[in-house]
C-alpha cells in the first residue's frame, strides 16, 4: 500500500495540535495550537477564566475518546512575570492543578527543543511560571539534544503532622499534610495492609480516595499567599521509609478524580522532602531517591536551602528526572459527534 498523506479530512470544528511526552511513565499532553488565549492579568486569573470559559479544551484533550482517565495536560499561556520565559496551566481529569513536577521536567526539554528558550550547554536555566509561582528549571543540553531536567520549586512546607482523621471503612487514620506547590496528605500504605509496589492499584486508589475525602472534610487547608492554592490535591501512600537512606523509598500518588500518577510525583517529592526535613529525618543537600510504586521509575530530591512561606518554616527543594517524547497529534471536534465534548468512563 502506498503511503497515505497525513491529514484530517474536511471538518467543521477547531483543530488542536499537541505534543505528547511522558516523565517516568506519567503522560503530558502539551497544547501547541488551536486553543484560545485566556483572559486575565495574572496567571491565577487566567486559570480561573479557563476553568469558567474554555473548559472544553481540557475535556476534549484529557477525556475519552482522545484522552483517558489518567491523562495530564499543559496549556502554555502568557505570563505577567518579567523573569518567566513561559507560563503554564496544568490540566487533568477533574480540573486544573497549581503545580506539576513531572510536567515541569517535560517542559524543560520542550522549551529547548521547540525554540522557546535558546539552549546553553551543558545546562540551560528556564523560569517556568506555574499557578503556584515561579519554578526554576535547569535542562541539560549536549550534542544538540536536551536531556535530564532538575528544578527548584516554590517554598515547600509542612502544614500539620500526626493529625487523626476518621476515614469511613478504615477507622481513625493519622496523616501528615505538606505542601510542594500543591497540598498532599501522607500516610503509609502499611496502615491499610497494603504495599505501594505490589498491591492492586484499585485497592490503593480506594484507600487514597477515602483518605483524601476525610482530610478535605476534617482538616482546614490554608496557604499564606492565596486562597487559590488552599486545597488538598490528593493523597500519597508511602512505604513508610521516611528516614534517610541511600535506598529508594517508594510511594504512589492518587489525585484529582481518582487519577493515579505513574511517576514518583514531582510536587509530591517536593512536599515529602519538606515533611522529612521538618521531622529532622534528612539534612540539607542529602539526596534521596523516590520510586513510583506504579512503574518503578525514579526521581531524586533534596532540600537545598531553608526559607519561609508566610509564618511557615519552609525549604527550597530540588527534584530531578527525565522526560521522553511519545509523539504528536492533531485532534478535531465534529459538530455532529454526540461525544465530541469528551466523557469519562470509570
Amino acid at each position: 500500500m502506498s503511503a497515505l498523506k497525513f491529514r484530517l479530512p474536511p471538518n467543521d470544528g477547531p483543530v488542536l495540535s499537541v505534543v505528547d511526552m511522558h516523565t517516568g511513565g506519567e503522560p503530558l499532553r502539551i497544547v501547541l495550537s488551536g486553543a484560545p488565549v485566556p483572559s486575565g492579568s495574572t496567571l491565577l486569573e487566567k486559570r480561573r477564566w479557563v476553568r469558567e470559559n474554555m473548559d472544553w479544551v481540557r475535556r476534549v484533550l484529557m477525556l475519552e475518546p482522545r484522552g483517558h482517565q489518567d491523562m495530564y495536560g499543559a496549556l502554555l499561556v502568557p505570563s505577567e512575570e518579567a523573569e518567566a520565559q513561559l507560563g503554564v496551566l496544568f490540566m487533568h481529569n477533574a480540573g486544573y492543578s497549581t503545580m506539576c513536577g513531572h510536567a515541569v521536567i517535560a517542559l524543560g526539554r520542550f522549551a529547548l527543543d521547540y525554540g522557546l528558550v535558546d539552549p546553553q550547554g551543558p545546562e540551560t536555566p528556564i523560569n517556568i511560571h506555574c499557578p503556584c509561582g515561579i519554578v526554576r528549571a535547569y535542562a541539560s543540553y549536549s550534542g544538540g539534544r536536551s536531556g535530564q531536567v532538575r528544578f527548584h520549586s516554590v517554598p515547600a512546607f509542612t502544614l500539620c503532622t500526626d493529625v487523626p482523621v476518621d476515614v469511613p471503612g478504615y477507622g481513625k487514620v493519622v496523616v501528615d499534610v505538606a505542601y510542594g506547590g500543591a497540598f498532599y496528605a501522607f500516610v503509609s500504605a502499611e496502615r491499610f495492609g497494603l504495599d505501594v509496589c505490589s498491591s492492586r492499584t484499585r485497592d490503593l486508589v480506594d484507600v487514597a480516595g477515602a483518605v483524601s475525602d476525610a482530610v478535605k472534610a476534617q482538616v482546614k487547608i490554608n496557604h499564606p499567599d492565596s486562597e487559590d492554592l488552599a486545597f488538598l490535591y490528593g493523597t500519597i501512600l508511602t512505604d513508610g521509609r521516611d528516614a534517610y537512606s541511600e535506598e529508594p523509598t517508594a510511594n504512589i500518588c492518587v489525585f484529582a478524580d481518582s487519577q493515579v500518577d505513574r511517576s514518583p510525583t514531582g510536587s509530591g517529592v517536593t512536599a515529602r522532602i519538606a515533611l522529612q526535613y521538618h521531622k529532622g529525618l534528612i539534612q540539607l543537600e542529602q539526596t534521596r531517591t523516590f520510586k513510583s510504586g506504579a512503574t518503578k521509575s525514579l526521581f531524586t530530591g533534596k532540600a537545598v536551602k531553608e526559607t519561609a512561606c508566610g509564618d511557615y518554616k519552609a525549604v527550597i527543594v530540588e527534584v530531578c528526572g527525565r522526560a521522553h517524547y511519545t509523539g504528536t497529534a492533531s485532534f478535531t471536534l465534529e459538530s455532529d459527534d454526540p461525544l465530541k465534548d469528551g466523557f469519562l468512563l470509570k
